[in-house]
């Protein structure tokens, strides 16, 4: 793999790890429904201490899935959402991998037949 494969696979590998806890999801659908938001507005919606969120926030970041501004004394929030049009690139072989595979178990089940005929 060349150098810059590598980085990519590290790159993937962060947006998976930070999208395999239920915290961080949370906190990507909070920002995607509601804007950006402030770290307060954020943990007022987590039974969790400010620290613990702010290590969630911290991976997100880190996988590039969120950014940080800061508003004087404040840290706002925003979704970055390309990472996930990379997951989602990521996962389309598997989509359609099982689209196929149910069409055909619909073309089978359309061959039986049926139990009300007997």
């Amino acid at each position: 793999m060349t150098a810059a494969g590598t980085r990519e696979a590290a790159a993937e590998d962060r947006v998976f790890a930070a999208l395999a806890n239920a915290t961080r999801r949370e906190v990507l659908r909070l920002l995607r429904e509601r804007g950006p938001q402030p770290v307060q507005a954020l943990a007022d919606h987590f039974d969790m201490r400010r620290p613990s969120l702010s290590e969630h926030l911290k991976v997100l970041r880190e996988a590039g899935l969120v950014s940080e501004q800061r508003c004087g004394r404040q840290r706002i929030y925003r979704l970055e959402a390309a990472p996930l049009a990379e997951v989602q690139d990521w996962l389309h072989p598997y989509e359609r991998f099982w689209r196929d595979r149910l069409k055909g178990l619909g073309d089978l089940l359309d061959r039986l037949p049926d139990d009300d005929r007997r």
